[in-house]
């Protein structure tokens, strides 16, 4: 029974691996050759200063996509020692610090727009991660919270796209006309 749990735990894991590792590979790939296509254009650099809500935003999503699910990892996947949400929450804590990387490459030292775009290629596949996290831990009653947990990050990342998507024009630097200007 024990060999056999560890069996399904082990190709769990080399199933998620291979899958993780695929899409930080295509999107690496994505990133360099995009990176490529913008080479001669000008450096990027963020426009500052931020909005006041912005900090807000930002700590929230700090807190709540990366402080909770670590609490709920430690609980639940350490502490009383779930490999299943160990596994599930290992996945997502690995890619959410591949997209941190490729962010700060891609801003500090490739400093171009490609920057811009890091977040809509992970944050889609997060979504995924989450998705399939709440059908990896199925229905178990004791890993109800954790489910809870994975459908919240999942509302929480997609209100953080829209937010994204909504400050495109502020991160491009777009000029905004008036009514008045367009009559």
């Amino acid at each position: 029974m024990v060999t056999e749990q560890l069996n399904l735990f082990m190709e769990l894991n080399l199933y998620l691996f291979v899958e993780n590792f695929l899409f930080f590979l295509i999107a690496t790939l994505l990133i360099v050759a995009i990176n490529w296509g913008w080479k001669d254009t000008k450096p990027y650099t963020l426009p500052l200063p931020f909005p006041g809500w912005y900090k807000i935003w930002f700590g929230s999503v700090q807190l709540l996509g990366v402080l909770l699910p670590l609490v709920f990892m430690l609980l639940w996947g350490v502490w009383w020692g779930d490999r299943t949400v160990l596994t599930v929450l290992g996945w997502y804590f690995i890619v959410l610090g591949l997209q941190i990387i490729s962010e700060r490459v891609t801003l500090r030292q490739l400093q171009n727009v490609v920057w811009v775009m890091v977040p809509y290629i992970y944050l889609p596949y997060r979504f995924w991660q989450l998705y399939e996290g709440l059908t990896i831990l199925d229905s178990q009653s004791e890993l109800l919270w954790v489910r809870y947990l994975l459908i919240f990050e999942l509302v929480l990342w997609i209100v953080s796209y829209a937010i994204d998507v909504s400050q495109l024009p502020r991160l491009f630097r777009w000029e905004v006309q008036s009514n008045s200007d367009v009559s």
